[in-house]
C-alpha cells in the first residue's frame, strides 16, 4: 500500500502568540497616558499627608511619612487637633463672662385690699387665732382663713360643730364689707376613709367644703355667685403625712378670698398676720 506524506510543517516550540504583541502595545499606551495626566496634576501635599496618615492608622502603623514628602511627619494627635487663631490686639487676654441670671426680684407688693381684709379678719377673730382654732394668712393677691378639723368637725363627719357656727357668722360679717371671689376647699390626710356614708376622702372633703359654703351664703350677706366649694382630699398637704400631728394639720378647710377690695381701710400695724409661703 502506498504511504501518504503529510505536508504540514512542525510549529516552533518557543514562538510567541500574535495577540500578546497587541496587548503589550495597548498596556504601554495606557501607562503613557496616565503618566501624562499625572504630570499635569497638582498634588496637595497637606491633603496627601493626611490621607496617608489615616491609612497608616487604619493598618496599625505609627507613621508612613517622612521628611522626603516635604515637611514633618503627621501624627494622629496632630491630625485631630484644631488650631485656634492667635489673639489680636482687640481681643482681651482674659475671657470675659456675662452673668445672664435675672437679678433678684423686688420685694413682693401686697395690694391694699388684701391688707385691709386680712387686718379685719385678725381683728374680728383674734381670740380664735390665739387659740389655734383657725389662722389668717395672705399673699400678694389673696387672703386665706384656715380652719382646723379638730375645731370644726368631728372625725369622719362633715357637719360643722355647733360652737363654730358663730365664728363663721363673724367671718361672713367681714366678707359682707369686701368684694372678691371666695373658694372654700376641704382637705384630708392620706389615710383611706372607712365609712358607709363617704366613698373616699374626696367625698368627705367635698362634703365639708359644702357645709362651710352653706353657712357662708345662708344669711345672704355674701352673694352665692361669689362662692365655690371644692374637695381636694389629701392633695396639697401642709406637712408630710408621717406623724399624727402632721396628719391633723393636713385635715382642714380653707376659705380663700381672691383679689379682695374692702369699702373702708383700717390700720394694719401691730396685727399678727402670717404671710403665706
Amino acid at each position: 500500500m502506498p504511504q501518504i506524506r503529510k505536508n504540514s510543517k512542525p510549529r516552533p516550540k518557543n514562538q510567541t502568540p500574535a495577540w500578546i504583541v497587541t496587548f503589550a502595545d495597548l498596556a504601554t499606551l495606557l501607562l503613557t497616558f496616565f503618566i501624562l495626566l499625572l504630570s499635569f496634576a497638582e498634588m496637595d501635599i497637606e491633603k496627601y499627608k493626611a490621607m496617608a496618615n489615616s491609612m497608616s492608622v487604619a493598618f496599625g502603623s505609627a507613621n508612613v511619612l517622612d521628611d522626603d514628602i516635604g515637611g514633618s511627619p503627621i501624627t494622629l494627635v496632630e491630625s485631630d487637633t484644631v488650631s485656634l487663631p492667635e489673639p489680636t490686639e482687640t481681643q482681651s487676654p482674659d475671657p470675659e463672662f456675662i452673668d445672664e441670671r435675672a437679678p433678684e426680684s423686688a420685694a413682693t407688693v401686697i395690694s391694699g385690699g388684701v391688707l385691709d381684709l386680712a387686718s379685719r379678719m385678725i381683728g374680728e377673730l383674734e381670740s380664735e387665732v390665739a387659740s389655734g382654732a383657725l389662722s389668717v394668712n395672705y399673699d400678694k393677691n389673696k387672703v386665706v382663713i384656715r380652719f382646723s378639723e379638730e375645731a370644726t368637725f368631728r372625725s369622719g363627719e362633715a357637719a360643722i360643730k355647733p360652737e363654730m357656727i358663730p365664728i363663721i357668722e363673724r367671718v361672713v360679717g367681714v366678707l359682707a364689707g369686701c368684694t372678691g371671689d371666695v373658694l372654700v376647699s376641704g382637705y384630708t390626710d392620706d389615710r383611706p376613709i372607712s365609712s358607709s356614708r363617704y366613698r373616699s376622702n374626696w367625698d368627705l372633703s367635698a362634703a365639708r367644703a359644702v357645709s362651710v359654703v352653706h353657712e357662708l351664703v345662708m344669711s345672704q350677706q355674701v352673694p352665692a355667685d361669689r362662692v365655690v366649694a371644692a374637695g381636694r382630699a389629701e392633695t396639697n398637704p401642709l406637712a408630710p403625712n408621717d406623724t399624727a400631728e402632721n396628719r391633723a394639720l393636713n385635715r382642714r378647710v380653707e376659705i380663700a378670698i381672691r383679689d379682695p377690695k374692702c369699702d373702708e381701710s383700717i390700720s394694719t400695724s401691730d396685727l399678727p398676720i402670717e404671710i403665706l409661703p
